[in-house]
């Protein structure tokens, strides 16, 4: 029985064979890696080697390994055909806007700049997310002054605010738009607070004196109560109101906003067209095999 073999042309996403598909989850993973060492790493090392300011020499280097890391995403996603030149212009397009939001100072603090992470990795998800979020922070840094040894882990901090975010609405895409935009405000509003609390680990293992501090020696338990307390009386307050403001903008715009940046997404969606099958063979089609022209030679010679 012979065996028909279909051909056919894809454009856009295409799904790699073997290991190829393997190295841009590994790149992600690696940011990942990088920045919980990059957060940890203090709380590891003898407390004469930490230097008086924090992250005053290995800062630059963590900004290098994220960039690289990033650039290196791209790249092989473009290269695997999972994103394209439209896509790269909405995450650059996404990025400078979301940037731009922080510019917009909310009551109690809060910052504009979140909320539109949120949704575009709603949207587009988890890996677009994660890029999405470490470009906004860099774009803001830019526009607001804000470039300093903290720029690399707020930068990883938001990454991971849109890669979950992206991770959630791979979950709650099929639900009603009203009650999807709930859920994430939800979502917004935990992040509030887990933002903060992330983003005051790179400091805090440097800080020295007084009963809210890090000590070497300290167990997991008592540095965990030590910094719920510092939490507590620096950066709640703070992290409320802008948890309030993320589920609140959230809340306000998620279904006009969400519904906008679907339609991209999925106008963005890779296309894969299939060329029209190859005629049947003969002994399939019932008709009579045409012979070559050296056999029929051949019976005509004899």
């Amino acid at each position: 029985m012979s065996r028909g073999v279909s051909r056919g042309k894809a454009t856009g996403k295409v799904g790699d064979e073997g290991g190829g598909s393997a190295r841009p989850v590994l790149v992600y993973a690696l940011m990942v890696v990088l920045g919980a060492g990059a957060f940890l790493y203090p709380f590891w090392i003898p407390s004469d080697a930490l230097p008086g300011r924090a992250h005053g020499g290995d800062a630059p280097l963590v900004a290098a390994g994220v960039g690289a890391l990033v650039v290196a995403a791209v790249a092989l996603e473009v290269r695997r055909g999972t994103m394209h030149g439209a896509t790269v212009a909405v995450l650059g397009v996404l990025s400078a806007i979301a940037g731009l939001l922080r510019l917009l100072d909310l009551p109690g603090g809060g910052s504009g700049i979140f909320f539109l992470v949120v949704l575009a990795g709603a949207a587009f998800g988890p890996r677009f997310g994660l890029l999405l979020g470490m470009g906004a922070m860099a774009v803001s840094a830019v526009i607001t002054g804000g470039v300093g040894p903290w720029l690399p882990f707020q930068m990883l901090g938001l990454g991971w605010m849109g890669a979950g975010a992206g991770l959630v609405g791979r979950a709650t895409r099929r639900l009603r738009p009203g009650l999807e935009a709930g859920i994430l405000a939800a979502y917004g509003w935990v992040w509030g607070f887990l933002y903060g609390a992330i983003l005051n680990l790179w400091f805090w293992p440097f800080v020295r004196g007084g009963e809210l501090s890090w000590e070497p020696g300290l167990t997991l338990a008592d540095t965990l109560r030590r910094y719920w307390s510092f939490y507590v009386a620096t950066s709640l307050g703070w992290d409320a109101a802008g948890a309030l403001a993320n589920a609140l903008l959230v809340a306000l715009t998620g279904v006009a906003v969400l519904r906008t940046l679907r339609r991209f997404a999925h106008r963005l969606d890779p296309v894969v067209s299939l060329d029209s099958l190859p005629a049947a063979p003969a002994a399939q089609t019932g008709a009579a095999p045409e012979a070559r022209p050296e056999v029929q030679a051949a019976y005509s010679d004899a």
